[in-house]
């Protein structure tokens, strides 16, 4: 895999006779050190990066922030202690634990969005899909077997709309006071402006009359 680049894909004929036929794409890894391989960078060694917010590997605290930070290249060298592989064709003879249980492994959790849930049961507006949620069992530490329900996401209730109303309210209320603090410093440099023009006309008339 040496000299091979993210995205690129490779044969499994080279990984084993368990992986004959296969076909696996690159899609990331670490190095020894635990730094990430980085998609762009044309390099195998490790580099100092200036990143930007949106960028991977790089959450940015403030608006605006940089950071330096160290990544490595997108080529595979021998400092790479893991990889990261797809598999996108699949062999003769399936992998026990790869490729084996893809069509008997089940759905471990239900859908979480309101909008997907009343689509899965044919629910209404009027029910609450909170009463749909498809529960998962779990062992804690203890060893004691327990239920667990997955949070309903974007679930309009009462305290949201609420809440909406209350920031729609405080956002009205600032546009009106910016409104109002733009009317008043108007007024204020009008005023301002038609007493320089009287001050002025004032002093023009007294040269005038001393002529």
């Amino acid at each position: 895999m040496y000299d091979k680049r993210i995205s690129q894909e490779i044969d499994g004929d080279g990984l084993g006779e368990q992986f004959k036929g296969y076909k696996f794409r690159i899609t990331g890894g670490f190095d020894k050190q635990g730094f990430p391989m980085m998609q762009g960078v044309l390099t195998a060694r490790r580099v100092r990066l200036l990143l930007s917010p949106g960028q991977v590997y790089f959450r940015a605290r403030k608006r605006g922030e940089r950071r330096r930070k160290s990544v490595r290249g997108c080529i595979v060298s021998r400092d790479i202690a893991a990889l990261a592989l797809v598999v996108t064709k699949t062999g003769d003879e399936p992998v026990p634990g790869l490729s084996d249980k893809d069509s008997e492994r089940p759905r471990r959790l239900g859908p979480k969005r309101a909008n997907n849930i009343r689509k899965m049961f044919g629910l209404t507006k009027a029910e609450d899909p909170r009463e749909f949620v498809v529960p998962y069992k779990y062992t804690n530490a203890k060893g004691v077997e327990k239920t667990k329900k997955t949070r309903v996401q974007r679930l309009v209730t009462p305290r949201r709309v609420q809440h909406k109303a209350e920031q729609k309210k405080v956002k009205v209320d600032a546009l009106a006071r910016s409104r109002e603090a733009a009317a008043q410093y108007k007024a204020l440099m009008e005023s301002r402006a038609q007493a320089r023009r009287e001050s002025r006309r004032s002093s023009r008339k007294q040269s005038a009359a001393r002529q």
